[in-house]
């Protein structure tokens, strides 16, 4: 083309710049492919949530009257905690708590307060009530899990999105999952986890220089290890126990893909290690203080408070299915040490597909970690002494090894299995998109045996009931009229990690009034150790025993001046007795005797003190 042309602004220009419009059509068909996968993503991302609103309907629509059958006591621990956490509202945040065990109070970081949820949906606890932030995190946790395996399968390892959603399918809904949704929020708040391990994998990938003329990709490192820091020092207010099996499962598999990949190990390791020693720094830095309170503060503690010989998983559970799946039974909970822990039972046709797809897969550097992993954690689930059948063998478990270590005994051996579900669906999310893209019959065979494995570890609704109705001296607030502000309030009986029921009491006023003794981990053992609750005071103990007898003790001068002694060492500023109490008349006789006529307030005899 002449210059004169190139100038010319009529007919003949525009006719010699065709390439434009085939640029235009290019982008436009990239964007319109790119809003197609944003739609399927969407989808897949809807069907999770409706997914996890089913199994969780039992608490809907009104949480505040619905409640779980099989762990109540956790639930109201959990909700006590979320409603502590939405006083945050009120600029009310710390690491140790007044409001429960009184004066001597709760150390925050000992126990699973979930803190990086509470405090977020603060304005959903103080609009609605904690019952429903807790059925909202029940459903969300599970949901928001299987929809972080999604992305992170389909957009990192650029999965069939068929297989990606099979396999985060069974990270969010499987066994152990569904089981820990019974009450342990921390547990089930695992949509933390497909991030690090997505940081995690960018930080490799920045490390390595391989194919990049000037080495690693140094600002992307820079940013994946402060991104990475961020997240754990986050994790840590979710919950401690996930991020420690996370990052245990991580250098698990990082060994084993190093050794099955050397080249890759050779070349990324230093800055790889680098970029990993930083984010451990600057994580340091954020939770240096947290981490002292936890461990050293005011009510703090520094051991596990669980025997790892009681729970650990039993190896027969491997192969049996669940009681809270379609095809499970009933008598499954023998295996287990309650409703809330079948992290192992997967059952025989997922192990055998997920080993059919392992060794079908060949030998790929990641299938091999993720099974390494597998093999690992599974293996440490079983507990310092292996158990098959109910029947202790006498066979030492690999995690003898780790027990007596600092911060590890914390953690519950048969916990360790809720690291496999993610590395199975890893396995299987692998195997699909490869047959997905072969001819042949494994095109077919494998996507349908991997979807009859997954049914036969379906789901059935979290079973619940209703709640006990909250005494109307609670709901209409008339507690005010004999707690000063920011007072003790002693229900009776006083609540325990058996009974915790009156701390419902508190979870309904919003936590504006303290209690002593309750449910909460403590260092109240020997010598320090960490307990569950607290020792009760006399007048507590005699209160819970005519509780439970119905019958009402001669009181004499010793026990009424050892009351004046415990009300006063609680700071309480009233008892208050329901009409609802178990042997109402019998604790009425005992608290007049103790402590005179009382006054009625609503539908409770209150004493001030």
């Amino acid at each position: 083309m002449t210059s004169a042309a190139r100038a010319a602004p009529g007919p003949e220009r525009d006719q010699e710049v065709r390439p434009a419009p085939a640029v235009a059509t290019g982008r436009a068909a990239r964007l319109r492919a790119a809003a197609r996968r944003h739609r399927a993503d969407l989808l897949v991302g809807l069907l999770f949530v409706a997914f996890a609103g089913w199994l969780t309907h039992g608490m809907w629509p009104a949480p505040d009257t619905r409640m779980l059958a099989l762990n109540p006591a956790d639930q109201t621990l959990y909700e006590w905690f979320l409603a502590l956490d939405a006083r945050a509202l009120h600029g009310e945040i710390s690491l140790v708590t007044d409001r429960l065990n009184a004066p001597d109070g709760v150390n925050l970081m000992a126990n699973t307060s979930v803190l990086a949820l509470g405090v977020p949906l603060a304005p959903v606890t103080w609009a609605f009530g904690a019952p429903v932030t807790f059925a909202l995190l029940v459903a969300g946790n599970l949901a928001g899990t299987a929809v972080a395996w999604y992305l992170l399968f389909a957009r990192t390892l650029c999965a069939h999105r068929l297989a990606a959603g099979l396999g985060a399918a069974l990270c969010g809904f499987g066994p152990g999952m569904v089981s820990q949704s019974n009450g342990h929020l921390h547990m089930t708040a695992q949509w933390l986890v497909p991030a690090l391990v997505w940081l995690v994998v960018r930080l490799l990938r920045a490390a390595d220089p391989d194919g990049r003329p000037d080495g690693p990709d140094r600002p992307r490192m820079a940013s994946s290890t402060v991104a990475l820091a961020l997240t754990v020092s986050v994790g840590v207010f979710v919950g401690e126990e996930v991020l420690f099996l996370t990052a245990l499962t991580l250098a698990v598999m990082a060994v084993a893909y190093a050794l099955a990949d050397r080249d890759l190990a050779r070349r990324a390791l230093p800055g790889f290690a680098g970029g990993l020693l930083c984010a451990a720094g600057l994580a340091l830095l954020v939770l240096a203080y947290p981490l002292w309170v936890q461990f050293a503060g005011p009510q703090g503690v520094s051991d596990g408070m669980f025997p790892a010989a009681y729970f650990s998983a039993d190896l027969a559970g491997w192969t049996r299915l669940s009681a809270l799946t379609v095809l499970g039974r009933p008598d499954a909970v023998r295996l287990t040490t309650g409703p809330a822990e079948f992290t192992t039972f997967l059952g025989w046709p997922l192990l055998l597909v997920a080993a059919g797809c392992a060794l079908w897969s060949g030998r790929r550097p990641l299938v091999l970690a993720a099974v390494t992993g597998a093999l690992v954690m599974a293996a440490l689930a079983l507990g310092p002494e292996v158990v098959a059948g109910g029947e202790r063998t006498g066979v030492p478990g690999p995690y003898a090894l780790l027990g007596g270590l600092p911060v590890v005994d914390g953690a519950l051996p048969t916990r360790f299995a809720l690291a496999v579900l993610p590395l199975v669906g890893t396995v299987l999310t692998l195997a699909v998109h490869q047959a997905l893209h072969e001819p042949g019959p494994a095109r077919r065979l494998v996507p349908v045996a991997v979807g009859a494995a997954l049914l036969s570890v379906f789901p059935t609704p979290l079973p619940t009931v209703d709640r006990p109705p909250l005494p109307e001296f609670v709901t209409g607030g008339h507690w005010r009229q004999c707690v000063r502000p920011g007072g003790v309030l002693v229900p009776v009986p006083t609540a325990t990690p058996q009974q915790p029921g009156p701390m419902r009491w508190a979870t309904a006023a919003g936590v504006e009034f303290g209690m002593p003794e309750g449910f909460f981990i403590g260092p109240y053992g020997r010598d320090g150790s960490a307990t569950m609750g607290t020792w009760q005071r006399p007048t507590s103990a005699l209160l819970a025993d005519v509780a439970g007898r119905g019958v009402a003790p001669a009181v004499g001068d010793r026990q009424r001046r050892q009351a004046v002694r415990d009300v006063d060492a609680w700071g309480a500023s009233c008892v208050a007795l329901t009409d609802d109490a178990p042997h109402a008349p019998a604790l009425r006789q005992t608290l007049e005797a103790l402590f005179g006529p009382g006054t009625r307030i609503a539908d409770a005899w209150t004493w001030r003190v």
